[in-house]
């Protein structure tokens, strides 16, 4: 089944509950362009190929090609998000419940964004909407285990190949370029920064692109008191309309971030930023295509890891490392535990 636009708008302004819901998942695909670009775009604005403003301009233009075309090709990873969790039952009770893992979502990116720490809104909106589905359902049987899996699959693949991924490319591109005058070769590592950080842009988009595509797909189905199983057809005016929403959060931009994972957890060069763009974006392009929700934030810092430590330990800044991490541990029982209460009391309110 596919809702067309038209049929979209018309019951956008006659039932509140999809407006309430609408707004809220294009809140969080506003504020996730806005914290996760500046991850794919930090190494190329710390070695300097590109200044901030060109940067968020580059991220911006690949964060839309990289919804719009990734989705149309494969939708594996929206449709994993989308069977992940249980919402069926009470369609009022289930919205609200839905609407309450968008607010979690929200409220955990804002905060990890003052703080400047990098955190995933991937991993805030599969916790936020698991702990939402257990406390509609009173129990973990809101969670499709089979499905669920894949997270934990991603989580593995996303830092083991991410780090291993960055110090075998830095390796291979330094044996390569090693006879090189060092000075000869910055005009062509800069370019090839730019590529990387437009590859990573695309990967952004991808990846986060069909997350929220799902979750959008997710409340207008609850809407229509029906929830549609197995794979399902993402219209192409909601492919356009995330990509528009992600895009603009991307123009924002996030300094603070930038800060953090591309200029003080490890100093880069310039091939040593385009390693890390490389191996991070063929580490989401590998995720995708298998259709596990990886975060962009995670593969991009553990292939930043990876780099530093292929030129010695001691580069990378590890107590930096240690907050990310911690951060990342915490994600999960955090806005799990956030969804899980906000659903509870969205439902009794409402």
């Amino acid at each position: 089944m596919e809702i067309s636009f038209i049929e979209f708008l018309q019951q956008l302004f006659t039932i509140p509950a999809l407006f309430v819901t609408s707004v809220l998942t294009l809140a969080v695909i506003l504020v996730n362009g806005w914290t996760d670009a500046p991850n794919a775009i930090a190494t190329c604005i710390s070695t300097r190929s590109l200044n901030p403003r060109g940067a968020i301009v580059l991220a911006t233009v690949f964060n839309f090609l990289g919804v719009l075309i990734m989705t149309i090709l494969n939708n594996s990873v929206a449709m994993t998000v989308y069977n992940m969790v249980d919402f069926r039952g009470d369609t009022h009770t289930a919205l609200a419940a839905l609407c309450a893992a968008l607010f979690a979502i929200v409220t955990w990116a804002t905060a990890a964004w003052w703080f400047g720490i990098p955190t995933s809104e991937s991993h805030a909106l599969i916790a936020g909407l698991s702990g939402a589905a257990i406390a509609l359902q009173g129990g973990f049987s809101g969670i499709d285990g089979a499905e669920w899996v894949k997270v934990i699959y991603g989580l593995v693949l996303s830092t083991f190949l991410g780090f291993g991924l960055g110090f075998v490319t830095v390796k291979v591109v330094g044996f390569l370029f090693k006879k090189v005058d060092r000075r000869k070769t910055q005009g062509f590592f800069r370019n090839a920064q730019i590529f990387g950080a437009a590859a990573m842009g695309f990967m952004h988009g991808a990846q986060d692109g069909q997350k929220f595509m799902s979750v959008f797909l997710l409340g207008m189905f609850l809407v229509k008191g029906q929830i549609e199983t197995g794979q399902i057809q993402i219209p192409l005016w909601l492919i356009v309309l995330c990509s528009l929403v992600m895009a603009l959060g991307t123009s924002i931009g996030g300094y603070r971030i930038i800060k953090s994972v591309g200029m003080d957890m490890v100093k880069l060069e310039k091939y040593q930023g385009f390693s890390a763009d490389l191996a991070a974006a063929v580490c989401l392009l590998l995720s995708s295509l298998l259709g596990f929700p990886v975060s962009t934030t995670h593969t991009k810092t553990t292939a930043i890891m990876g780099v530093g430590s292929a030129k010695r330990i001691s580069s990378v800044k590890w107590s930096l490392v240690q907050e990310m991490v911690l951060t990342w541990i915490l994600t999960f029982p955090g806005c799990g535990l956030i969804g899980f209460l906000m659903a509870k009391l969205f439902m009794w309110l409402f």
